[in-house]
């Protein structure tokens, strides 16, 4: 009689990534999961509901929570992003603080780090772009940091390359607590394709119109109509705030409208892996961002 083999002890846990908007948070999570899995744009307050990535590290999994920008509130939208980003990090394993290290410790900054004191799980601060910094200035960053909280690991790392990042994934593996996976080894995002097919469109609009009109406007996929040869026909409504921004989304001739068509549906095609139809529609829907409703099929809890 033999014994049985031994099972291989599997970890399994949650880290939230926080920060000041635009700290790229975002970045961070498609570096470290491999894939594309959350929008990234160059202007500021682009995730807005939390967005769970997989990654896996030898025997861990650790579910990456991809937390909306911490910033003052304005709107009801606003201020559910942010509660939603604290939700996130009180809720996790372990928690990165992410930070431009360009900037420093700016006055934004220290006000997360105060509500990092409330924080009970392993805070871990992760400076990026450091490719843009010169050494003696990072390492001053990384002095002034750890004085104003007790870090329990610093990173220097660029999420764009993905230098320092091996580093990063292997501590926070370390770090996840013992027990079963929670996800499929190759599964790298807990998010359903309509949602994502929003946010696809949504980055579109970030990355190609400017001004207020992207905070202005929110993405909702109301159909979802699967074809016997494969494909899918989406059915998607961009929501505005006036009719003059409808008239700007919609272009001169229904040109930009048409662009963002095709690129959000080039971009679907290639994530969802499958030939996508695409419609696109634009509504005047007032004060939407201050709708509870609207809020809750985001995602953002109230």
């Amino acid at each position: 009689m033999t014994d049985d083999p031994v099972r291989r002890q599997t970890h399994c846990g949650f880290c939230a990534i926080i920060g000041a908007p635009n700290a790229g948070k975002s970045t961070l999570v498609n570096q470290l999961t491999g894939t594309k899995v959350a929008i990234v744009s160059h202007k500021v307050q682009t995730t807005r509901a939390r967005l769970r990535a997989i990654v896996m590290e030898g025997d861990a999994q650790i579910v990456l929570v991809d937390t909306p920008g911490i910033f003052k509130p304005k709107r009801k939208l606003d201020r559910a992003m942010v509660e939603n980003a604290w939700g996130g990090a009180g809720e996790a394993d372990a928690v990165i603080l992410l930070v431009d290290g360009r900037t420093g410790l700016t006055d934004e900054v220290a006000q997360i780090i105060a509500g990092l004191q409330s924080i009970k799980s392993p805070c871990l601060l992760a400076i990026n772009k450091i490719d843009l910094m010169k050494r003696d200035a990072l390492l001053e960053t990384a002095k002034a940091f750890n004085a104003a909280f007790p870090f329990a690991e610093t990173f220097m790392i660029s999420a764009l390359s993905g230098s320092g990042t091996e580093d990063l994934r292997r501590a926070l593996a370390a770090r996840m607590p013992a027990g079963p996976w929670l996800y499929p080894e190759d599964q790298v995002a807990d998010v359903q394709l309509r949602f994502m097919a929003s946010e696809i469109t949504r980055e579109k609009i970030y990355n190609r119109l400017h001004e207020e009109l992207p905070y202005a406007s929110t993405v909702e996929t109301e159909a979802w109509e699967e074809r016997k040869d494969g494909s899918v026909r989406i059915d998607q409504v961009i929501y505005v705030e006036r009719d003059s921004q409808k008239a700007i989304v919609l272009g001169k001739g229904g040109q930009t409208i048409k662009i963002l068509g095709q690129q959000a549906r080039a971009d679907m095609e290639k994530y969802f892996e499958r030939k996508v139809h695409l419609f696109l529609f634009v509504k005047v829907r007032e004060k939407w961002s201050d709708d509870p409703e609207r809020l809750r099929m985001m995602g953002l809890d109230l």
